[in-house]
């Protein structure tokens, strides 16, 4: 975050770079970061490993890509990323993935 402060993103915000998840001109982030995107996708869901292919993105080009698993009977990773905020989202969109598995 900018400066170090904390606040809430405004409507056009959320808009404009969380929703598109290209957050690269939002003044929130560091200016100093590894990427300006984070993508997830589900590659395989053999119901008790889920396997997330990520891929990172700086100026509209890969810096970083790689597989990460979930392991859904010990709910756990058996190797967390070496980034704790790609861990964290990694689990957000697991999360959600788990949420409308159920659902559907």
């Amino acid at each position: 975050m900018a400066q170090g402060k904390h606040s809430t993103p405004t409507e056009i915000e959320l808009q404009e770079f969380c929703n598109l998840g290209y957050a690269r001109q939002c003044e929130k982030l560091p200016s100093d970061r590894h990427a300006d995107s984070v993508r997830f996708s589900v590659a395989n869901d053999a119901k008790n490993r889920i396997r997330l292919h990520y891929s990172c993105e700086q100026n509209h080009a890969p810096v970083e890509h790689g597989v990460l698993e979930y392991d859904c009977e010990t709910r756990s990773w058996p190797v967390a990323h070496h980034d704790a905020c790609i861990q964290r989202q990694a689990e957000v969109y697991v999360e959600t993935y788990l949420e409308r598995r159920r659902i559907g």
